[in-house]
Order: C-alpha cells, then sequence, then structure tokens
C-alpha cells in the first residue's frame, strides 16, 4: 500500500528526542533527585575507556572517581547542587574540567527529570579566543545606518571571527519561508544572496528550538552519531531540548549534503520575543568551534537581535510618520477647501500618498477621481458595486483580489491589491486604493517541494531536494501586503472625510432652514401683498368699468383712457398671480410610495450603530408595517429619532432602545424609545423648534436642528409627531401615519 508523503512530515519529526548525539563529545544523565546515571551515549568508551552500559545506575560520585576527574571544581555532585537551584546553568557553563588527562569543557543542562550533563572537546580551530575580539567588531556592526547595511555588516564581522566559508543572514517572512538578506562569502562559491527557501526547510519545531538554543552546531554531517542508552524498562527517551550535543534530524542531514556542506553553524535572531531570522554559517569541510566561541556568537546575535529590533522599529515608525504626516496634511486640505474633490485629489499630497499604493479612486458626489496606476473607471465602478454588498465594516483589504473577484483578473497588472474605506454607505461613496500585481518571482534554491524517494527496503520516504538550481515560482493576482500603518493611516483620513462631510451638511441643513424661512416670509409677504394690491385695483377696476358704462357723454379719448386703466389692473392682477407662483417654483410636491419599513430600519440601526458606537446596548426592532412616503425623507425622521434615542441613552447601563410599529384604526403609529436622560417638563413646548435644546443635553453633541426638521417632514407628509417623557427615565416619541 503506498504511503502519502507530504511536507508535514517534517514538522511533525521529534527533533528534540532524537535519541542520539553528534559524536564531538559524550553525554550522561543523572537523575536529578538520586544522581544516579540514567542516559549514557554509548561513545563514552571512545573518549574515557569505560563501557556504557556498565554506568547506568551508578552514583555520580563513582562515576567521577573512575573518570578521574580534576580542573576547576571540587565535585560534579556540589556542581549539580549548583545547578539544580537554577532555572538556567548559563552561569556555570562552561566548566573547564581533565577526564584522564584529556581537556573537556563540560556543560550542564536540564531536561525533564535529568541533569544532562555533556563533556565537549576544547579543541578548535581558531586558535584564539575570539571573546577578546568581539567588541571590535560589534562597533563594526552597529555602525549601519540602515537595517540593510547594518546585516551586511554583520555577516562581514561574524565571517571574519569564526572564519566559515560562507555566513547568510536568514531572514524568515511572515508564511515561514526563508530569505537570504544578506551574504559575506568566498570568493569561489555561488552567491545565495536573495534566494528564497521553502518554509519546509526550518520546520516549525526546528524554529521553536532555535528560540530555546540561540547557537547550534553541527560539527561534521559525515560522522556518525552515537546512540543514548537507558535501562531496559525505560522506555521514555531522554529530552535533549536545551543539549548542545544533540543529533541532527537525517533529513537535514541529508540536505546539508545536497549542498556540499559537511559543517554548519547558526546563531539565532530575535525580535520582539520571535525567531526573526538566523545567522546561518556554511562550511565546505567539517569544523567544530568550542563552547566559549560559541557563546561568544551568541552574545554577537543577542547585540544584533536588539540592534535589528531597533533599526526595523526606526524604518517602521519612519514610514509611519511619513503616512500619518500625508493624513494630517490631507485634513489641512478638507478645513480650507470646500471642494472636497479638489483637496483630496489635486493637492501637493494626495489621497495616494496616505499609502504605498500605486494609484487611488475617490468616488464621491456622483463622480470617480482617479491618481496613479488604477482600472478604467467602468472597471472602478465594477469593484464598487461588488464591495457595496460584499463590504461588512467601513474598511476592507486583501493583497489577492483576483482570486477573489474573478472579473478583476482582467486587470491585475494595477489591482490586485484594494484597501477601500467607506465614505457613505447609502450613496455608494468610497475611497479605493490599488497595488499593482507582483509577477515577481520568488527566485528559490531549488524546487521548493521535497521529492518522494524510495528506499532499499521499497518503503517510501521524504528526502529534501538534490538540485539547488534556480528557478522563479510566478505568483499570480497578489499584490504586497497592505501593512497595518497603512489602514491606520487610510482609518484617520475616513475618520477626517467624515467629520468634514458632516460639518458641511450640517452647514448646509441649517442654510436650507434658513431658507425655508425665507421661502415662508416670502410667502408672507406674497399674500400680504397680493391682499394689499388687489383691493384697490379691484376698485380701481369697478369704477372705471362703472364710468365707462355710465356716462354717456365721454369723448373718445376719454374712454380710451378707462379702457387703458381697466387693461392695466388686469396686467397688474396677472403680474400678482405670476409672483406668487414664482416664489413656489422649487417646492414641488414630493413622490408618495410604499417602503418597506423593515428594510429601512435595519439599515438605520447598522448605521447608527457603527457610527456612534455604543458600548453597552439592547436594541431592539418589533413590528414593522409598511408606510406610503418620501424614502429619503422618511429615513432622514428615523435616523434623527434613533439617532437621540442611541445619544441620549448611551450613560445607562444597558442602554434600552426599540423602534416598533402597530397600526391603530386607520393609522400606522411608530413608537421610538429610550431609557436615556428625558425631557425636562418645560421645555415641552419648545421641543420641535430650531436651535432649542434642553440643558440636560448640553453635554451631548447636537445642533438643536434635527428635531425642527423632524417635524416639518412629518407635517409634509400629513402626519403627526408626539412624545411622552421623563427625566432619567426616558423618551418615546410617536409618529402616526395615514393609511391611504
Amino acid at each position: 500500500m503506498s504511503y502519502q508523503v507530504d511536507l508535514t512530515n517534517c514538522d511533525r519529526e521529534p527533533i528534540h528526542i532524537p535519541g542520539k548525539i553528534q559524536s564531538h563529545g559524550f553525554l550522561i544523565a543523572v537523575n536529578s533527585k538520586t544522581y544516579n546515571i540514567s542516559y549514557v551515549s554509548k561513545n563514552v568508551e571512545i573518549f574515557t575507556g569505560i563501557e556504557a552500559t556498565g554506568l547506568l545506575g551508578k552514583n555520580i560520585t563513582e562515576f567521577e572517581q573512575q573518570l578521574e576527574i580534576s580542573g576547576d571544581i571540587a565535585s560534579l555532585q556540589q556542581l549539580l547542587n549548583l545547578a539544580k537551584v537554577t532555572k538556567t546553568s548559563d552561569t556555570i557553563n562552561p566548566l573547564a574540567i581533565d577526564v584522564k588527562g584529556t581537556s573537556y569543557n563540560l556543560i550542564i543542562s536540564h531536561s525533564i527529570n535529568d541533569l544532562v550533563l555533556e563533556f565537549e572537546t576544547t579543541e578548535s580551530d581558531l586558535g584564539y579566543d575570539i571573546q577578546k575580539t568581539i567588541g571590535r567588531s560589534v562597533s563594526e556592526i552597529l555602525s549601519g545606518k540602515n537595517l540593510n547595511i547594518l546585516l551586511q555588516n554583520a555577516a562581514f564581522e561574524i565571517k571574519k571571527i569564526i572564519k566559515y566559508d560562507r555566513v547568510m543572514i536568514y531572514k524568515f517572512n511572515e508564511d515561514g519561508h526563508g530569505e537570504v538578506t544578506a551574504e559575506v562569502k568566498n570568493d569561489d562559491l555561488e552567491p545565495f544572496l536573495g534566494l528564497h527557501y521553502p518554509a519546509s526547510d526550518i520546520p516549525k519545531q526546528a524554529r521553536e528550538l532555535y528560540k530555546i538554543n540561540l547557537t547550534r552546531i553541527i560539527a561534521d554531517v559525515n560522522s556518525e552519531s552515537s546512540a543514548i542508552i537507558t535501562y531496559e524498562d525505560q522506555t521514555t527517551p531522554l529530552d535533549l531540548t536545551h543539549s548542545g550535543l544533540r543529533a541532527v534530524s537525517p533529513i537535514h542531514i541529508q540536505y546539508l549534503k545536497n549542498m556540499g556542506v559537511e559543517s554548519s553553524f547558526s546563531i539565532s535572531l530575535i525580535a520582539h520575543g520571535e525567531l526573526w531570522g538566523l545567522v546561518a554559517c556554511h562550511n565546505y569541510a567539517p569544523r567544530f568551534i568550542d563552547y566559549k566561541a560559541r557563546d561568544a556568537s551568541k552574545l554577537i546575535g543577542q547585540i544584533l537581535s536588539s540592534a535589528l529590533e531597533y533599526r526595523q522599529d526606526e524604518e517602521d515608525n519612519a514610514k509611519l510618520h511619513e503616512l500619518t504626516e500625508a493624513a494630517n496634511t490631507i485634513a489641512d486640505y478638507i478645513k480650507k477647501d470646500s471642494d472636497f474633490t479638489f483637496a483630496l485629489t489635486r493637492n501637493k499630497v494626495t489621497l495616494k500618498d496616505v499609502t504605498t499604493a500605486a494609484g487611488v479612486a475617490l468616488l464621491y458626489d456622483g463622480e470617480i477621481n482617479t491618481i496613479g496606476a488604477t482600472p478604467t473607471k467602468e472597471q472602478i465602478a465594477e469593484i464598487a458595486d461588488w464591495l457595496k454588498v460584499n463590504m461588512i465594516d467601513s474598511v476592507y483589504s486583501t493583497h489577492r483580489f483576483p482570486s477573489i473577484f474573478t472579473a478583476a483578473q482582467q486587470y491585475s497588472d494595477v489591482a490586485s491589491g484594494i484597501l477601500a474605506c467607506s465614505l457613505s454607505k447609502e450613496l455608494g461613496e468610497m475611497i479605493i486604493w490599488f497595488k499593482p500585481e507582483q509577477i515577481t518571482s520568488i527566485t528559490w534554491a531549488g524546487n521548493p517541494e521535497k521529492p518522494v524517494e524510495e528506499t532499499a527496503d521499497g518503503l517510501l520516504q521524504l528526502s529534501p531536494r538534490k538540485s539547488f538550481e534556480s528557478w522563479n515560482e510566478i505568483v499570480k493576482y497578489t499584490s504586497d501586503k497592505w501593512k497595518t500603518d497603512e489602514i491606520t493611516a487610510v482609518l484617520k483620513v475616513r475618520e477626517d472625510i467624515i467629520y468634514a462631510i458632516n460639518r458641511k451638511a450640517n452647514e448646509i441643513r441649517i442654510l436650507n432652514e434658513r431658507l425655508q424661512l425665507a421661502y415662508d416670509e416670502l410667502d408672507t409677504f406674497s399674500y400680504t401683498i397680493s391682499h394689499d394690491l388687489r383691493t384697490p385695483l379691484s376698485s380701481i377696476k369697478n369704477y372705471s368699468e362703472l364710468l365707462l358704462a355710465s356716462n354717456k357723454s365721454l369723448d373718445d379719448s376719454a374712454k380710451k383712457m378707462l379702457d387703458r386703466i381697466i387693461k392695466g389692473t388686469d396686467k397688474m392682477h396677472m403680474l400678482i398671480k405670476e409672483i406668487l407662483h414664482y416664489s413656489r417654483v422649487g417646492r414641488a410636491e414630493f413622490e408618495m410610495l410604499p417602503i418597506d419599513m423593515g428594510l429601512l430600519l435595519n439599515e438605520i440601526k447598522r448605521e447608527v450603530l457603527s457610527a456612534l458606537n455604543p458600548e453597552n446596548i439592547e436594541f431592539t426592532i418589533g413590528e414593522t408595517p409598511s408606510i406610503n412616503g418620501d424614502s429619503v425623507m422618511i429615513t432622514q425622521v428615523f435616523t434623527n429619532l434613533i439617532n437621540n434615542a442611541v445619544k441620549y441613552s448611551s450613560k445607562s447601563n444597558p442602554s434600552i432602545v426599540k423602534v416598533s410599529g402597530e397600526i391603530r384604526n386607520n393609522e400606522v403609529v411608530y413608537s421610538v424609545s429610550d431609557n436615556g436622560v428625558g425631557i425636562d417638563v418645560n421645555y415641552y413646548n419648545r421641543v420641535f423648534e430650531l436651535f432649542k435644546r434642553m440643558d440636560n443635553a448640553m453635554e451631548f453633541e447636537g445642533t438643536g436642528v434635527g428635531l425642527a426638521i423632524v417635524k416639518r417632514i412629518v407635517e409634509k407628509h400629513s402626519a403627526r409627531i408626539w412624545f411622552e417623557s421623563k427625566l432619567e427615565i426616558g423618551t418615546v416619541f410617536y409618529i402616526s401615519f395615514k393609511i391611504s
């Protein structure tokens, strides 16, 4: 039966319990309570001449005597006592000891129920103490003015110190795959700079171990690992999470062999508590550097980690500052210029500068204005229609838009990534930023899929790829990802624009109210003039007609004069009629149509809750019988009432708002109730007056115009509005519409 092999096999490999160690040292583990030896590496005999199985169960004191251990320690037992009380043995490692006359570094680490003692040779081909050289190297590393130079300096200095053939800075991307971002190598080696490696090359559990063990050496990929033995009845393998001698995954060994690498050394780079990347060092011959050299390298890695974290934050903050400054500049533009389209698209700083997008489209006031590289206006309208249906929140972003909206595949070259923010859902007004397709090619170091190979016994196993020739994986329909800073800047711009639009709308509303007052005054004036002029004109006409009819002695000249007077009065009557007609131009009757109130009220609810964002509210919509009316005006009525209910009940806990309708006789009566601050009885007769606000409402934002508009619209619909209210208990507004 065939066995399905995939890349997840790597992620399941138990690399922390390999049951083996590398061959450049030997290991024993003692029970942390009894100090009796519980595990031992078989190669202990090669180093000490003592047979491994004979050590199992012996106390550490007896082992110490057998090995003839001497050096800077009183006894191994005392050393273990010290290690037990510390969470980490970094303060005591390494200890220089002699075992039967041979120098070793003793490194102690903690396992689950055991203390692990690793004995490494002190031999190193460096020939000098690198701890004495790192000060100058660190200064050179930190001289980099930006992140790229910092990393390149680090690769150069680390190669000088440890003298590996190739030193790379390897950065992990969001999806786990890695990229060589800096490299220093011997001249005869091919460059790896810029190459990408699939996430499976360093699987998840390996990345977790890199966060615990900040250095890792593989001295010789061709050496045989030594097995760890224990009692026959002991089935639990020794956990080597903190071990330096821990054996290497066979898959990784084969991987290095395929590359021609015979020794590797890595230094972990940690930023904000996560594995940012590695200093990956390759040598094309076996290579061992001792614990002190590795520890000094770890210090360089820690300093480099802090520096790159700082430099990365510095560059990110600079970019954020740039985007924020653009947003602030645009906010200034829209404060000074009443033409929003001009303010947002035609100044030195435009909407495009708020993100790193290549283009932007503004859909406002029935027009589409574009800047930079964008789809056509017809295509933008198509995208906007899709967003109206699919955009749930006020902001929407994706870096794979053509994969979501297949029609966008036609213009993926300019719109593989979109970032949209809504200005007005009802009017379909929004801003859309566009990022182009990255037909980039990620240059992989060979095929990123590890092939399945058949072993000698006919089984299938996952083996690292053997070909390291670069090839390109074309990433279709994908743009650069939108950064959090870009979305933050867009949210700020949206807030400023909506505030300006609302401010302008309020100004227009106030002007409309004043205009309506002017219309009313014009009506009064017109009717007054009509009444005051028509009476004397009628008298003049009547007397003229009477004189013309009764006086037979008038000559032709007199008759002609009277005819002219009569015609003049008729003309004056017509002129007055036309003036009255003119005063009503622009105030035509609106169209009454059936309104789906359930749909309308739910939409208003979403908009109001989105705008006010109340913290603790119980908002219910009851029965919603339909009414006849002008949908725009009715929307305005209920938006005002619901907005007031949510706003004025915001200090209640919980805030309770309910909207419901019922049919009473020949009327549909809607109620909007809240448990808010209520209305003082002294204000009852002024609630619907223009610019009248209650004393207890002054702390809430408002203009005093809303209810005046509501009353005028309600009256235009031949409907009625009234309310019931008690201070600190709540308010109910009622609107009664006649059933046609």
